[in-house]
């Protein structure tokens, strides 16, 4: 086992929705780790904002909508020793008002567009053997709010697709696994709709640490996850969520 079986030093990694939030905090702690980062987000200035804080390295940038022409997107990439997925966005609307464009929008982006990505990567052969596949879902799919329906079936849709993925992937020793944060201080919260006295009082309620996560707390789950520290874990979804309590 290597000296410090955290380290990603020569391992490539893709991180998705790498423009803000917890894409971009993967991003960064990732390079902090030693590993080449595939960035990739719609928004070019704004990767070029991530690459300025991550550590220098070869970092490839593949900017581009998941929701495109992925196999072009895939093609630009290099071969791939970990994925994080965490590109998405919020909802919230009451189930009584949801339409047909909600569920389009919503499962588009955080289910169809990540589980497309990802069969193309097999696909094009881009996924290492031993390689560590992340998905960054949410404990909305266990912990239900009101107004949230289709964004936590989105999130329970992605750990469904991933304990199938791991079965699929196993005889490669790739592992499969989930991250489910309770709520993150990301733009996706900020403007999601609550203010920001409403979101520090549940906050302070509804967490028994008081504390929402901060973006790097995912990340630095991430890195643990696509190191060679957890060589042997897979099917796995990881909880943290700074005590949230079960409503």
């Amino acid at each position: 086992m290597a000296a410090n079986p955290f380290s990603l030093e020569g391992k490539t990694v893709l991180v998705t929705g790498a423009s803000s939030g917890i894409g971009r905090s993967t991003a960064v702690a990732c390079s902090n780790m030693g590993a080449t980062v595939v960035v990739n987000g719609r928004n070019e200035h704004k990767l070029a904002e991530t690459l300025a804080l991550m550590a220098p390295g070869s970092h490839v940038v593949v900017a581009g909508d998941l929701t495109g022409d992925v196999a072009a997107l895939v093609a630009q990439m290099p071969k791939l020793d970990g994925i994080v997925h965490c590109a998405g966005i919020g909802h919230s609307k009451l189930c009584k008002q949801i339409e047909a464009d909600d569920i389009d929008l919503v499962m588009g982006v955080n289910f169809k567009a990540p589980v497309l990505l990802q069969a193309e990567l097999l696909k094009q052969r881009k996924v290492n053997k031993g390689a560590s596949i992340v998905f960054v879902a949410s404990l909305g799919y266990d912990y239900p709010n009101v107004a949230n329906g289709v964004y936590c079936a989105s999130k329970g849709a992605i750990v469904a697709y991933a304990n199938c993925l791991k079965l699929e992937l196993a005889q490669r020793l790739i592992r499969v696994n989930v991250i489910s944060p309770g709520m993150v201080w990301t733009d996706l919260i900020v403007h999601g709709g609550m203010t920001e006295e409403s979101l520090r009082e549940d906050e302070q309620n509804s967490y028994l640490f008081h504390q929402y996560n901060q973006p790097e707390d995912i990340a630095y789950l991430a890195v643990y996850l696509l190191s060679d520290a957890t060589v042997r874990m897979t099917g796995t979804n990881v909880h943290i969520a700074a005590g949230a309590k079960r409503l």
